[in-house]
């Protein structure tokens, strides 16, 4: 796992986030890579057994393209490059923050 990649995910996401916390819970696996929790507390890495409502799932490439605004979540789920496990309304709402 690569603590730099997750930390600049966790940072990438907050500054989304607005140092807000999200009204629900995401899991973010970058695959090779490690996690991130999003919950109402805000972002942080993701610990052994955290679960959350949905758990998405990409490339450290897509997941920096989602970043950057290069790739929509929604087009990058439909694409087969995110894939999502639990509740579609949360990744959804997440993708929302996330753009």
């Amino acid at each position: 796992m690569s603590n730099a990649t997750i930390d600049a995910a966790v940072a990438a996401i907050s500054e989304k986030l607005g140092g807000q916390g999200f009204d629900g819970s995401a899991k973010f696996v970058i695959e090779g890579e490690g996690a991130v929790m999003v919950d109402s507390a805000g972002a942080r890495p993701a610990e052994d057994g955290d679960e959350a409502e949905v758990t998405m799932t990409a490339t450290s490439e897509t997941f920096q393209d989602i970043m950057s605004g290069d790739q929509n979540p929604t087009a990058a789920f439909m694409s087969g490059k995110l894939t999502l496990d639990g509740d579609m309304g949360t990744a959804m709402k997440l993708g929302g923050v996330l753009s």
